[in-house]
């Protein structure tokens, strides 16, 4: 699994160590080289009041890209499949450019 530094990652996903969802969102990112931190939430309660404060989600997975939330992993799916992520991501570029 890729994480990346906060600072260094464009993409967030809130996750729980039992959420298939949550997996599927990293494998996603992963092979779209897209780096990410994740962010466990299982049993950090400060983890999981941050998530709701910034998104007033409760659910996992919750996906930010540049500090902004975008839904969850269908949500990014989508995305990724418009080819809109890359967009979204600042200096995000295709592998091999």
């Amino acid at each position: 699994m890729q994480k990346a530094t906060a600072s260094a990652a464009p993409v967030k996903v809130f996750s729980t160590a039992t959420c298939g969802w949550c997996r599927r969102a990293e494998d996603l990112l992963n092979r779209q080289h897209i780096p990410f931190e994740t962010v466990d939430v299982t049993g950090d309660r400060e983890a999981r009041a941050e998530l709701i404060a910034r998104a007033n989600w409760r659910t996992v997975p919750v996906i930010f890209v540049e500090g902004r939330p975008i839904g969850g992993y269908e949500e990014l799916a989508r995305l990724v499949k418009a080819g809109a992520l890359r967009h979204l991501v600042v200096g995000g570029e295709s592998p091999g450019q």
